[in-house]
């Protein structure tokens, strides 16, 4: 009786796993990261609009909103970051992603300080009356594509050195 290849074990040394050498990934460790996305998400969401979930929504996207989007945010990126990183042998990143990482974090960065440039006194409105404008959406959105280039920046394209392709196929 052939096994599937689901039921095979990975060779000793792809590379698969940051901690240990058995060939298996951190799967609680993933499974927590992309938790951590999710919930991300979901903050994010309640930031962009409340009234998908029962919440009051106003006109504007006032400063409440913009923190609570700015906090979803960060959490989608450390979560995105932190799953990336662990399909990473320890030490073995290529210079690519480590500078990927470094991306990652001046887009957000941009995200930040374009969303609350109210806020901070370098935009339009004076500081009670902080809301969303149109520069401020497009400086949060460049932030955001900036976030995306680092992230894929950090994927792992190639295979590890150790893995062979089987030439079988299952009948």
């Amino acid at each position: 009786m052939e096994e599937t290849a689901k039921n095979l074990p990975l060779p000793e040394n792809n590379g698969a796993t940051p901690e240990n050498g058995n060939g298996r990934f951190p799967l609680t460790r993933i499974r927590f990261t992309l938790t951590l996305t999710i919930l991300g998400f979901l903050a994010f969401l309640i930031g962009v609009e409340p009234s998908l979930f029962g919440l009051d929504n106003a006109r504007t996207i006032g400063f409440a909103q913009i923190f609570t989007m700015l906090l979803g945010l960060g959490l989608v990126t450390w979560g995105a970051q932190l799953t990336l990183n662990l399909f990473w042998p320890r030490g073995e990143k290529t210079i690519l992603a480590d500078f990927g990482s470094r991306v990652v974090a001046t887009g957000y960065v941009i995200s930040v300080f374009t969303a609350l440039a109210d806020a901070f006194g370098l935009g339009t409105n004076p500081l009670p009356d902080v809301f969303l404008g149109i520069l401020q959406i497009r400086g949060l959105m460049i932030g955001m594509v900036v976030i995306a280039i680092g992230l894929l920046m950090q994927v792992r394209w190639q295979k590890a050195q150790g893995v062979q392709k089987s030439s079988s196929t299952p009948a």
